[in-house]
């Protein structure tokens, strides 16, 4: 085997350019499928990150209703009937589950019917919450100004708040938010400081397309208020959400689905139930979109190798007309089928597994070239760097099967009369 590989370097290195043009489909094939692929990956890990964030895999678990694939807004539609508060051992069933890191109970509403004030500013439409601090770090919230709420927020039942980003523009332009007092449905609230999602949990945003795919969700701006004083904001015994953290993006669903089944423990309302948005099978079908869109181009790139291998079986069966008289004078001194087979096929193995390599460093740089043109992200996959190569030589010996046979079954005596 090892003479077979010397001799068939020792060929392609005595006709190089043959041997060159005859490895460029498999390169332009193998370069092809590299950058696309790796633009897929890359692609796909946007797209996880996006809409999970790199390393919030948090589940939401709210209301919604069973014949309509929308959520239940109790600002809109009211306390539903049949739909008890959340108890502590609920909870704390959820918390016992597996895969579970924290978890988070709190109220919301999307208020369109009042609104924060702050002098002549008002904010409508603003997403209220009423949480402890356990939400904040639950769902990846840190605090850019002033402090987070402290147990005796909660047990005094202070009138205080924390507002986002969004809200401390919209409502103070430019004014230090902290210590100032807004009110809302009478009631005045101070504002003890600002929160934001922490920049590690912040969707990777490359194009104005992706800012409305992954950021239409997002509201005017986001209000939180200590979950004691929300009777006193709005009406007692509303429906809770929960919000779910699971130690891995893989494990949401499952942690999901769970939570959502413990939630649901004790309602009784047919039309209403808890149920998780279920992220990852967003992410798996926008996955699934791009992997079906790409693999189109891969099969016409696929089409490179098998021109490829055509010019592969072309030159070797120009090869073996060159050296007929070689292959009788070796049948001659002995020289089985099987030996010259090995050598040919060897031969075609070689030359194809040099234009996979080659192809390889071509793809990997064409893809860094892509991301660079068109800002779109690039993962390289070396295991599936090391199965082109594979697949290069796979096609080398198919596509060198046929000269192969035909120089093993060569007659010596008419190989050796041949001019």
């Amino acid at each position: 085997m090892i003479e077979n590989i010397r001799l068939s370097f020792q060929g392609i290195w005595s006709h190089k350019l043959r041997s060159v043009l005859t490895m460029l489909g498999i390169i332009i094939g193998i370069a092809a499928i590299i950058s696309i692929v790796s633009t897929i990956k890359g692609t796909n890990e946007q797209i996880k990150q996006n809409l999970i964030g790199a390393g919030n895999n948090v589940v939401q678990v709210q209301l919604y209703h069973t014949d309509y694939d929308y959520t239940y807004e109790v600002g809109n539609e009211g306390i539903p009937a049949g739909v008890p508060v959340v108890s502590d051992d609920v909870f704390d069933a959820v918390l016992a589950l597996d895969h579970v890191e924290s978890a988070a109970l709190y109220n919301r509403r999307i208020d369109y019917n009042n609104a924060f004030y702050f002098g002549n500013n008002q904010l409508n439409g603003c997403e209220v919450y009423g949480v402890d601090n356990g939400y904040f770090s639950t769902c990846g919230f840190v605090v850019r100004a002033g402090r987070s709420f402290v147990p005796s927020d909660l047990s005094a039942f202070r009138p205080v708040a924390l507002v986002d980003r969004d809200t401390a523009k919209a409502l103070f332009e430019g004014e230090d938010p902290v210590g100032q007092t807004i009110e809302f449905n009478g009631v005045a609230l101070v504002v003890v400081g600002v929160v934001d999602k922490d920049t590690r949990f912040d969707p990777v945003m490359e194009t104005v397309d992706d800012y409305y795919t992954y950021m239409q969700q997002e509201s005017s701006g986001k209000v939180f208020v200590p979950k004691s004083i929300w009777p006193s904001l709005f009406a007692y015994d509303e429906p809770l959400e929960l919000a779910v953290r699971a130690d891995s993006p893989e494990a949401m669903s499952l942690v999901g689905r769970d939570a959502a089944e413990l939630m649901n423990t004790g309602v009784t309302n047919e039309n209403i139930v808890y149920r998780a948005e279920d992220t990852m099978q967003t992410v798996k079908d926008l996955q699934d979109l791009s992997n079906a869109t790409n693999q189109q181009l891969i099969w016409i790139a696929s089409i490179s190798l098998l021109v490829g291998g055509i010019g592969v079986m072309n030159i070797m069966l120009v090869s073996v007309t060159e050296r007929t008289r070689e292959i009788g004078l070796k049948k001659a001194l002995g020289a089985r089928k099987s030996r010259i087979l090995w050598q040919f096929l060897t031969e075609a193995a070689v030359l194809t597994s040099l234009g996979g390599l080659l192809g390889v460093g071509a793809g990997v740089g064409l893809a860094e070239l892509i991301s660079r043109i068109t800002q779109a992200p690039v993962a390289l996959s070396v295991p599936f760097m090391l199965l082109a190569v594979v697949f290069s030589m796979a096609i080398g010996i198919l596509f060198g099967l046929l000269p192969s046979i035909q120089a093993a079954n060569l007659n010596p005596i008419d190989a050796l009369r041949h001019e």
